[in-house]
């Protein structure tokens, strides 16, 4: 069960059934990150009105509302017992802290519903679809704006205010504190004495004993103190987490800043640990809750039973998405594909027609006959197509829960699915494998002889690409260039006979050169290339696969034999105490025109 917290307004007291009205849940963001959608809230009347969210401690009874700004508000009527005991006492608790103001909150207590929670890019959660099963009062309001606009008190004796009882700790602090100032108002006395050259009078020497006696009794007593806070320091227990949800009412918790993926690596991590299953994993992720609570909901809301047409398989990996578009979205700017956005995307296997050729057109005199001209077309269709890694780690670094060792594993993934891909979408030798892989955009062409290595020389070849692109009729107000952060950092750097930059635009992490944006990835080496992203379909399934396994056997190389045959060796990861993580993710690209992409190959010095 999850919390939303909101204010009341205490309203009028009657002498038998004592009432207070107020609103249970706005469509505002809480302090949790928690945000309810309106048109999903459902509830019967009457609900429990309970104190502190504690099941077995009710107190009355509420009946909620729902109003046209998607608000809901609430009644409430807290009874009037006059049979003495608990029952009584708890109720009398409840609405004397409602009259003295030190209550001024309520929360609601509600599950989601299938498929109603919604993980949002920025870090909070939108619950879609809830029912709400009860409503409490606490101490701690989330709303901002909680006040209580009037109370009016039945004719009973006002509350008794109970001093707040001191802990053993503040105790000793107390009576050291006084034991200081008796100390100090003995040696006043002495002082003063001293500076009459005489000893105590009469009144001063009554007035020393007595403080020494208060001084022998402080010192006593801080002995008993010191032993009972020993006794209860030995005695005490760590304090057992009544529920499983990252938020408990009555607490502000505040979400740390953690980087970007995290919570993907942790659900990986989670994963690891309880060897694939997903209600031990959930349990493991409870140790991540004060900073990516969103990893244990994901978890356990995959134990779940979906709705999809397979209940057991299809549907309780659905939840598992909103943390793997997590980790994609952090992929995506450390690629070429994610920092180029105007590609033509396609979905899988369906077929797109490519312009290969264009009409006749020419001047017609008067009288004259129209030349009849057409256009000629092709198809082309992206097939499914994956890329995917193992990455093996040790038992004890999947468990090991430190910030270092979930970056190891975080700039791994990142780095190395990021490198693959730039190598795979640029590097020329790289051609496609029918129904396994698809070749690079480069492969086929056929570059352009470079002018040499100066950056004057580069200033010519980027020249170069661009009147070829301009040549095969399309428009470079779309084109991109992809080039080395060694050779971007050399021209950006590089001055004309006037000691003015040749690219002023220019950076080694990217820019502009001759008016074109620029990508820079280390994986082209020395290749310069100018795309037309529009000419190029992409096919992309959005999301990362992760598989677990502690029993399987690998082949630890990364060009494995296929098909193996019996001179490879295989590494067991039970007998080795390892963990395998599998990442797999869907993509596919491929030119739909000719004259798309043109490349040179150099290295420019400056």
């Amino acid at each position: 069960m999850d919390r939303a917290y909101s204010l009341f307004y205490v309203k009028a007291v009657d002498a038998d059934e004592r009432r207070i009205t107020g609103i249970a849940s706005t469509p505002e963001l809480d302090r949790q990150g928690h945000t309810l959608d309106p048109a999903g809230i459902t509830f019967t009347n009457p609900l429990p009105l309970l104190f502190h969210h504690d099941s077995h401690e009710p107190v009355g009874t509420a009946t909620l509302a729902k109003q046209a700004d998607g608000v809901i508000t609430f009644a409430a009527a807290i009874p009037e017992v006059r049979d003495a005991g608990r029952l009584r006492d708890r109720v009398e608790e409840a609405w004397q802290s409602i009259k003295a103001g030190l209550i001024r909150g309520v929360s609601i207590g509600f599950r989601a519903l299938d498929d109603g929670v919604k993980f949002l890019k920025d870090g909070t959660i939108h619950f879609e679809a809830i029912e709400i099963l009860e409503l409490s009062l606490v101490t701690i309001p989330a709303n901002m704006r909680a006040s209580i606009l009037s109370v009016k008190s039945c004719a009973t004796p006002a509350p008794k205010v109970r001093a707040m009882k001191q802990t053993t700790a503040e105790q000793i602090t107390a009576f050291e504190n006084k034991r200081a100032a008796l100390v100090s108002r003995q040696d006043d006395l002495m002082q003063k004495a001293a500076e009459a050259g005489s000893t105590l009078n009469a009144e001063d020497s009554a007035e020393y004993e007595s403080i020494e006696g208060q001084r022998k009794d402080c010192e006593t007593h801080l002995v008993r103190l010191r032993d009972r806070e020993a006794w209860q320091k030995a005695a005490a227990v760590p304090v057992e987490t009544k529920t499983a949800m990252p938020y408990k009412a009555g607490v502000i918790t505040v979400k740390p800043t953690v980087p970007p993926g995290t919570g993907f690596i942790r659900v990986c991590k989670s994963l690891a640990v309880a060897k694939g299953d997903l209600m031990q994993a959930a349990e493991y992720a409870k140790r991540f809750t004060d900073s990516t609570p969103e990893v244990e909901l994901v978890l356990k809301a995959a134990v779940a039973a979906g709705t999809t047409t397979d209940a057991t398989w299809a549907g309780p990996l659905a939840p598992l998405r909103p943390l793997s578009d997590e980790f994609l979205a952090l992929l995506r700017p450390q690629t070429i594909l994610g920092k180029i956005t105007n590609f033509y995307t396609v979905p899988f296997n369906v077929s797109v027609p490519s312009q290969t050729g264009g009409g006749s057109y020419g001047w017609v005199g008067q009288g004259a006959p129209k030349p009849v001209t057409k256009l000629q077309f092709g198809t082309v269709t992206l097939g499914i197509t994956k890329v995917a890694g193992i990455i093996v780690i040790t038992d004890e670094l999947a468990r090991n829960s430190t910030p270092a060792a979930e970056d190891v594993i975080r700039r791994d993934m990142i780095n190395g699915i990021a490198y693959f891909l730039d190598v795979e979408f640029t590097d020329p030798t790289k051609a496609a494998v029918a129904n396994v892989s698809p070749g690079s955009v480069t492969n086929g062409v056929t570059p352009i002889t470079s002018a040499g290595t100066s950056p004057a020389n580069g200033r010519t070849d980027l020249a170069a690409l661009i009147g070829q692109m301009t040549t095969n009729l399309l428009s470079v107000s779309e084109a991109r260039f992809i080039m080395s952060e060694s050779n971007a950092a050399t021209l950006s750097v590089a001055l004309n006979p006037l000691g003015q930059p040749l690219f002023p635009a220019l950076t080694a992490t990217g820019g502009t050169a001759l008016g074109v944006p620029v990508v820079t990835s280390q994986a082209v080496g020395s290749n310069v290339i100018l795309i037309h992203p529009p000419s190029i379909l992409y096919a992309n399934e959005g999301g990362v696969t992760i598989d677990v396994s502690r029993e399987a056997s690998v082949q630890m190389d990364s060009a494995p034999m296929n098909p193996p045959d019996a001179t490879v060796v295989l590494t067991s990861l039970w007998q080795m105490n390892l963990v395998g993580l599998r990442a797999e993710q869907f993509i596919n690209w491929k030119k739909a025109r000719t004259g798309a992409v043109s490349y040179t190959v150099q290295t420019y010095v400056g």
